[in-house]
């Protein structure tokens, strides 16, 4: 099982990332990725490849719907060439309200304009790689010019894999369809990855004429962990906060149906537009928390999340939305590379 860290996201943004991202080399990590949270994901991604030597670069996530297929080869070809064959373009969908009113840009059919979008970058790089004629018309995106002034040529490095973030079935069989991985969302039970995920995705995987077999399955996994009874507790709020806050939102209700909790999404949501974050928090109990969440000791870590995830998820990372010493991580970092 690989091992990502994260880095380039919060204050800061890029101003120490090389810092981050060699200290994530040394201690062990098999990959780093950025998000698009506040800062932009693929500035990071570049100073993560310079400053690198062995670490696979990604974006978890770039939202692919505030961009075009044109742009997001360009960029991915680009870091691909200069990470020397070590990026990977991770993109979701974001929801309407972010894609419209933050972005400005079209909604429609979400898991339909996903597919047609990742195909639309695949004829690009062919374009490119084997001068095949740009003719790629669908009924989201239509590219058909290319000439060579725009052409930078095959990639020396290869395609990027493209991994696609995905809750609902109908997006996750897109991502099997079309994409060379699946970044699993935090609020993702083990059950509902094997009971919904997984069969999803080997559909998606039939329609292409192809298996699960060097598909890769990425999860960023709720961790609540501390040394101290008063760490734990700390942690385990903002977990629970974060867990009460994706499950305000309607699309993910379905990981809740699943346990039986659904009728707790809609109460999230009425206290997420009156703001009451503190509140929702509290309405995540011990059952619903240790579900979507391992709670262990650091010592107690890696085989809990080897013990859910160990043959069913081939890249790992820690959704620890809490502060920790750096050096929390380093043991269970190398239990997990060991197995």
């Amino acid at each position: 099982m690989k091992v990502d860290g994260v880095f380039g996201i919060g204050p800061m943004g890029m101003a120490n990332a090389g810092e981050q991202v060699r200290a994530l080399e040394e201690a062990g990590y098999d990959g780093v990725f950025t998000a698009e949270t506040s800062h932009d994901p693929f500035f990071p991604a570049l100073l993560a490849a310079e400053h690198s030597e062995r670490l696979e670069v990604g974006t978890s996530i770039a939202v692919a719907f505030a961009r075009n297929p044109m742009n997001l080869a360009h960029i991915a070809w680009d870091l691909q060439a200069y990470s020397q064959g070590r990026f990977l373009l991770g993109l979701g969908s974001q929801i309407k309200p972010h894609i419209t009113k933050r972005f400005s840009m079209p909604w429609s059919h979400p898991a339909p304009r996903m597919r047609e979008m990742v195909l639309a970058i695949r004829a690009i790089w062919d374009c490119w790689n084997n001068d095949t004629p740009l003719d790629f018309r669908g009924d989201f995106y239509s590219h058909t010019l290319m000439t060579p002034f725009f052409n930078p040529g095959p990639n020396p490095a290869g395609d990027a894999k493209i991994l696609l973030a995905a809750v609902g079935e109908i997006m996750t069989e897109v991502a099997g369809e079309t994409c060379d991985g699946l970044i699993a969302h935090g609020f993702t039970t083990e059950r509902y990855l094997r009971e919904c995920t997984i069969p999803a995705l080997e559909a998606g995987r039939a329609k292409a004429g192809k298996t699960l077999d060097g598909f890769q399955i990425s999860m960023p996994a709720f961790v609540v962990t501390g040394t101290t009874e008063e760490e734990m507790a700390a942690s385990a709020d903002g977990v629970r906060q974060q867990i009460a806050f994706y499950g305000s939102t309607p699309a993910y209700r379905k990981v809740l149906d699943l346990h039986g909790w659904g009728d707790l999404q809609p109460e999230l949501n009425a206290l997420s537009k009156q703001g009451g974050w503190v509140e929702m928090g509290t309405l995540i109990d011990d059952e619903i928390l240790t579900t979507f969440a391992v709670v262990a000791e650091p010592d107690q870590l890696a085989r809990e999340l080897l013990r859910r995830f160990g043959d069913i998820v081939d890249r790992i990372s820690f959704y620890a939305p809490y502060r920790s010493a750096p050096d929390t991580w380093l043991p269970v970092v190398q239990a997990l590379k060991a197995g």
